[in-house]
């Protein structure tokens, strides 16, 4: 079950955090994965904040023909009330978290239409879309976009056979995290990593091989049924709130 042989898949964001372990677990699964990143290990440089660079690299992977697959997992965070957020703050977040998912997911659905075999989208949200969090202005605003256009794209490319569903974690550990501590926190890591796991009822972060498997269920044809959903992988934060 699950298998994805003979797939072919991009993931932006693939080469840390999520985005690796997604990377990981598609081509465990059998997928032939081409990762979009900035960092100097991605198989295709991008920036998804770029219309020319995105168009570029999505051309680029033509070369294997069209994709199956799309995980847009390129994202940054922010911490931060209205108060401390600018106005290029704002636009930064925007322009990598919902503009990049954007750009990604336009050129996908052009080639999977196409192709007229479809395919199927998974868009890494965040329950931030769904729930308020202290001091996440900025990036709950581009969660929730990221929210609004899954189901706007499952809705409007359904009869194209195109699924497009987004997963939506509670606090996963990242380097994000880690480099969050060290610098806020310093000689402190640990008892403010403990604090941090406690916030999710179960007691711990989410780990991204987690958050990977729920993609590639997602991604496989198992998942036939499944289009327009935002499926919580929280360690209970959403049920108990």
């Amino acid at each position: 079950m699950f298998r994805l042989d003979h797939k072919r898949a991009i993931v932006t964001g693939g080469a840390s955090g999520i985005g690796a372990s997604v990377v990981a677990t598609l081509r465990a699964q059998g997928a032939v994965v081409l990762v979009l990143d900035l960092d100097a290990s991605a198989d295709l440089s991008c920036d998804v904040t770029d219309p020319d660079s995105v168009a570029r690299a999505f051309a680029q992977a033509d070369a294997s023909g069209p994709p199956d697959i799309l995980v847009c997992s390129a994202g940054i965070g922010f911490i931060g009330d209205i108060l401390d957020t600018s106005p290029s703050d704002f636009d930064r977040l925007m322009a990598v978290n919902a503009r990049g998912v954007f750009l990604s997911c336009q050129e996908a659905v052009r080639r999977m239409k196409h192709s007229g075999h479809g395919g199927a989208i998974v868009n890494i949200c965040s329950i931030a879309a769904e729930t308020a969090l202290a001091e996440r202005f900025a990036y709950s605003a581009t969660k929730g976009a990221v929210l609004a256009m899954t189901r706007c794209i499952a809705r409007d490319h359904v009869a194209d056979a195109i699924r497009c569903n987004c997963v939506c974690p509670a606090r996963v550990h990242t380097p994000f995290v880690d480099a969050y501590l060290a610098k806020n926190y310093p000689g402190r890591e640990a008892e403010q990593f403990a604090r941090l796991s406690a916030a999710q009822p179960v007691g711990r972060m989410g780990r991204p091989e987690e958050i990977a498997a729920l993609v590639a269920y997602l991604c496989s044809d198992e998942a036939a049924f499944v289009t327009g959903a935002a499926y919580d992988i929280d360690g209970g934060v959403m049920a108990m709130r």
